[in-house]
């Protein structure tokens, strides 16, 4: 298995108590950690407003993170998962891609797809489409991206985007272009985009999800003439380890306790629905054994949120410790 981290940055009310204009910093040096250490990439989220629900907290904004992040890196692979591709043209898009490619000499990753988060895009003026517009602006915002980044130039007559020679100079370095990774599971559209488009896809990470949509994905690419094999499937996992039990309910106990606050007793204890009974939550040998059978799955990649991170890395370093080591 690869091996990304996602950056507290906010969103996730994972800054919360730090003076925000120490947040930079903090985000700077957890990423130069991850550098460091043996992390293949690092991860933001695309989002304004903060989860699980708005708050007066802050939420960086993803592309001026990873321009950022390109100019204070050297090795360490950076990426966004994922992008929602009505916040931007596409075409505008593409051009901000490849200047932050070219930042980073060549490290970028493309984390794109349809976008959900109805409250954030009604307050930023973006409407909020139906699902089959928004996945019809994916499908032509990936052809505008892929067509700048080959050609330096985009031009498309579609039914959501008009671009007509749109010039992207220079190009990305990396050949072929920034590697697309499309995230969603939606069984009929998304991972027919996928397979047409991918060179990695990020759904589903729990096992019967995973299996699912790996068996839809192979006959979207059957369908289409892609080679399944060839695209590295990856999921997002959500990290509560400790050497106990006892430590990791503790661990879950302290995110409470931080989101309480700010969203209320019920939406904080909502929000833990999305670690117990994860992958990625329990002692090493727990998430070893859950990850090792995704693994035997075709799990390729794993993206790994550690909700405490910007204030105590003794779970990352145990994780780094115990868990990669069995599963790379």
């Amino acid at each position: 298995m690869r091996f990304g981290l996602f950056v507290p940055q906010g969103w996730r009310l994972d800054l919360v108590g730090i003076d925000p204009a120490q947040q930079w910093e903090v985000m700077r040096d957890f990423t130069l950690r991850a550098e460091a250490g043996p992390w293949e990439s690092a991860w933001v989220y695309d989002h304004f407003h903060t989860v699980p629900a708005p708050t007066e907290e802050a939420t960086h904004e993803a592309w001026t993170l990873m321009s950022a992040l390109a100019a204070s890196t050297s090795s360490i692979r950076l990426g966004q998962m994922c992008t929602a591709i009505s916040y931007r043209n596409p075409a505008y898009l593409a051009k901000i891609a490849a200047t932050t490619d070219l930042i980073s000499g060549g490290r970028v990753e493309m984390g794109i797809g349809a976008g959900w988060y109805e409250q954030e895009w009604r307050a930023y003026g973006y409407g909020f489409p139906s699902a089959g517009e928004r996945l019809g602006r994916l499908d032509e915002g990936i052809q505008i991206m892929r067509q700048s980044w080959s050609t330096g130039s985009a031009t498309l007559d579609g039914k959501y985007y008009q671009v007509d020679g749109a010039i992207c100079r220079p190009l990305p370095l990396q050949d072929k272009g920034i590697p697309l990774w499309i995230a969603g599971g939606g069984e009929k559209v998304t991972l027919k985009i996928a397979a047409k488009y991918a060179q990695y896809t990020n759904f589903d990470g729990t096992p019967e999800g995973f299996g699912r949509k790996s068996e839809i994905l192979k006959k979207h690419c059957d369908t289409v003439g892609t080679d399944f094999d060839a695209i590295v499937r990856s999921a997002n996992y959500n990290v509560a380890i400790g050497s106990t039990e006892a430590e990791v309910a503790e661990r879950l106990r302290v995110v409470k306790d931080r989101l309480t606050p700010l969203v209320g007793e019920a939406a904080a204890e909502a929000s833990l629905d999305a670690f117990r009974g994860m992958p990625a939550v329990g002692t090493p040998e727990q998430i070893i054994e859950n990850l090792s059978a995704l693994k035997a799955q075709g799990l390729e990649y794993g993206i790994f949120y550690f909700p405490e991170a910007a204030y105590d890395t003794s779970g990352i370093e145990l994780f780094e410790r115990e868990v990669l080591p069995a599963l790379r």
